[in-house]
């Protein structure tokens, strides 16, 4: 038996694929668990940055990331102007920069104390277990979101300071922490 695939009389593509609100399609998004990022960028009026559950890493050759960005965010417009941005991947004890960074624009970059400049411009966030500094490759505007592709230039792997640093999720509009399951599943 073969993988061949199936001849196109043999396709069962419904007519309407519109038969879902944003609401049914919401909600069952809310039951995808997901890794919780900060992404963040220099602008000519200052740090930028904004959360980004979409992020997926994309190729190992060249190393290629990916996340979204909603076409009402407040960052769109830096966003689309930025040559570069980084990539923080949470631990979850940083539940409180989720927050932060969930705030009007003008509250994200008040406490100085939570971040440093790269020299190469961009916001770097203290504590992150790991981070990445990007390249912006590519900006494709779909449905109501920009779909933005980054090529990843350096990264900063803290977790050997934190080996105990689990990652923050956000699953069904909540953070979480992962819970391992047992080895022995018998």
């Amino acid at each position: 038996m073969t993988d061949a695939p199936l001849p196109d009389s043999e396709l069962r593509i419904p007519d309407d694929l519109s038969g879902i609100t944003a609401d049914q399609y919401r909600a069952s998004m809310r039951h995808y668990p997901s890794g919780v990022t900060v992404v963040t960028l220099g602008s000519a009026n200052g740090p930028v940055g904004f959360t980004a559950t979409s992020f997926a890493s994309l190729s190992l050759e060249p190393p290629l990331v990916s996340f979204n960005i909603a076409h009402t965010s407040s960052s769109l417009t830096a966003m689309t102007a930025a040559n570069s941005a980084v990539i923080h991947f949470l631990g979850e004890h940083q539940r409180h920069i989720a927050q932060r960074f969930a705030r009007t624009a003008e509250e994200r970059f008040t406490d100085r104390s939570l971040w440093t400049t790269l020299d190469t411009g961009e916001p770097v966030l203290h504590g992150t277990p790991i981070w990445l500094r990007t390249t912006v490759e590519q900006l494709i505007p779909i449905g109501d979101h920009t779909f933005v592709v980054g090529r990843v230039t350096r990264v900063h792997d803290n977790t050997d300071e934190s080996p105990a640093a689990a990652p923050l999720l956000y699953y069904n509009g909540r953070y979480h922490r992962p819970t391992p399951l047992s080895e022995n599943p018998g």
